[in-house]
């Protein structure tokens, strides 16, 4: 072997080994990437269940209340009005009163009946009047807990701190001990979470209006952008003349999918509201305003859908004497529409998550009701997290996070749906 040709076999073979040292270093560049995703994303959902899991449970206060006629229906008629008119809160202080009868003092007082929420009242209320026997008797209620004693029997406050650093003054920390001694305070299910309205106050605060505001926003946005999109995917794909204006709807189209969203919020703020005189804050304008965002994604993704189907199907199908609309109809459509519902699906998912449009159309006003119809103002379940997160109340942070993984488990849902479906209904050609 000549001197020439082991010098090209070294060079050869240090070639050979710089390719494969480039590509073990890439991988492990992508191994790296990956794993460093992974730690964020196990960070960011460590951070949300810690912070999210507490609100699944409500402090609760136990209270002897002696519902006196006296006090709530003196006239004995038990007509709905005047049990509704009742002071009931009176009653609430009363029971505290009997439990702490050395409290006398009026800011004593004030200090003792914070213990309780400004809720407390509403639910004796409701108790009374699905039940007007409990007049005149007196009865055990579990009732909600001040969302500072909430926070203190979660931990979030510390007892041991300085008086001025914690929202419980000591006279209320020694209350709410003798009352954990008594077996008076007990965390229960928070059910209100999820079958509540907004509150200004944490421990009455729910997300069932904003589900329903999201859920009826999310019908008017798939009734309209669905059969648009699909319908333009269609005519731009198989019937359409390839000229300069496909081309520049093309481009539009194409543009319209980058737009920022809070761009559609302003044309909708514009168009719907100011020009046609829609409702402010309701999920049919909400609806219309992510339909505008949604279409174009949904246009992407049934012209790739579309595009992905072989030749062969459609000239096979006008081999046989197929029209073109039963070309399109009954042989490609049937095999683009697993792809175009998965990214309608996407569409939809991402249009739940958005709140930028709603805040510009006034989604973002302090609902309470839950809505009845999509004209009925509401709200949405990313405008509440953003609501609750600007709160400066600690006990709205926990709120904030579980709200928010209520709003990941329905991406997740409408995920795994997108990938059921194209499994259901794809076919194999």
């Amino acid at each position: 072997m000549s001197k020439y040709q082991s010098k090209l076999q070294k060079q050869v073979a240090n070639g050979i080994s710089r390719r494969y040292r480039k590509e073990r270093n890439f991988r492990l560049a992508g191994l790296g990437a990956m794993l460093v995703g992974l730690l964020f994303l196990g960070f960011f959902f460590y951070t949300l269940i810690g912070n999210g899991y507490t609100a699944l449970w409500q402090t609760n206060v136990l209270l002897d209340i002696e519902f006196t006629e006296s006090s709530i229906d003196p006239t004995g008629t038990r007509e709905m009005e005047a049990l509704g008119r009742a002071n009931y809160g009176g009653l609430i202080r009363d029971s505290l009163q009997t439990i702490f009868p050395e409290v006398s003092v009026r800011r004593d007082l004030r200090e003792l009946f914070q213990l309780v929420s400004p809720g407390a009242p509403i639910e004796i209320r409701s108790r009374v009047m699905e039940n007007p026997s409990l007049i005149g008797k007196s009865a055990s209620l579990w009732v909600l807990a001040d969302d500072d004693v909430d926070m203190l029997v979660k931990g979030f406050l510390l007892r041991g701190a300085a008086e001025d650093e914690r929202r419980i003054t000591n006279q209320q920390l020694g209350w709410i001990e003798t009352l954990e001694a008594q077996g008076r305070v007990q965390k229960k299910f928070n059910y209100r979470f999820f079958t509540g309205g907004d509150s200004r106050d944490p421990e009455m605060a729910g997300i069932w209006s904003a589900t329903v505001g999201s859920f009826f926003m999310l019908v008017v946005t798939i009734v309209i952008a669905f059969p648009l999109g699909v319908a333009t995917a269609i005519y731009l794909e198989e019937f359409a003349t390839k000229n300069r204006w496909t081309d520049l709807i093309e481009v539009n189209i194409n543009n319209l999918a980058a737009v920022p969203s809070i761009v559609f919020g302003l044309l909708g703020l514009a168009i719907f509201i100011n020009f046609f005189g829609l409702p402010r804050s309701a999920p049919l304008v909400g609806g219309l305003v992510l339909a505008l965002m949604t279409v174009p994604v949904i246009i992407i993704a049934a012209r790739a859908s579309l595009t992905a189907v072989p030749p062969s199907i459609r000239e096979a199908a006008l081999g046989v004497g197929a029209s073109k609309m039963q070309m399109v109809f009954h042989h490609v459509m049937p095999l683009a529409m697993p792809g175009m519902l998965t990214g309608t699906i996407i569409g939809m998912a991402r249009a739940l998550g958005e709140s930028a449009p709603l805040l510009m159309i006034g989604m973002v006003a302090f609902i309470v009701d839950v809505p009845s119809n999509p004209i009925d103002p509401s709200t949405a379940l990313p405008v509440q997290v953003y609501l609750w997160a600007d709160s400066p109340e600690r006990a709205f942070v926990e709120r904030t996070s579980a709200a928010i993984l209520v709003l990941l488990a329905f991406l997740l849902v409408m995920n795994a749906t997108a990938i059921i479906l194209r499994k259901r209904f794809e076919q194999r050609w």
